[in-house]
């Protein structure tokens, strides 16, 4: 389920890797690329720190993310939705 929003900002899916800071949690976002020559599929990733307003996210927890102003120096990012907790 794909929503809609007003504007054009990406929405990324991810896996909460740290909850320890207040309202805040980090997301590890996985991609998949293909190597130019040998054409291979690696995986890539990169941690996002997303705002959490309420502390509902745990880790391991599969959560959505999308781009939002600068809450602060390297947050950028809204938790959306927890698409799927973790055991």
């Amino acid at each position: 389920m794909i929503e809609q929003h007003k504007s054009n900002r990406r929405v990324l899916t991810g896996v909460v890797v740290s909850s320890k800071n207040d309202k805040t949690i980090v997301v590890r976002v996985e991609t998949l690329i293909q190597h130019p020559l040998y054409k291979k599929f690696i995986r890539r990733h990169k941690k996002f720190m997303a705002h959490d307003p309420a502390n509902e996210c745990g880790v391991g927890d599969m959560v959505r993310i999308i781009e939002h102003r600068p809450l602060s120096r390297r947050k950028r990012w809204h938790l959306v939705q927890i698409t799927e907790k973790a055991v």
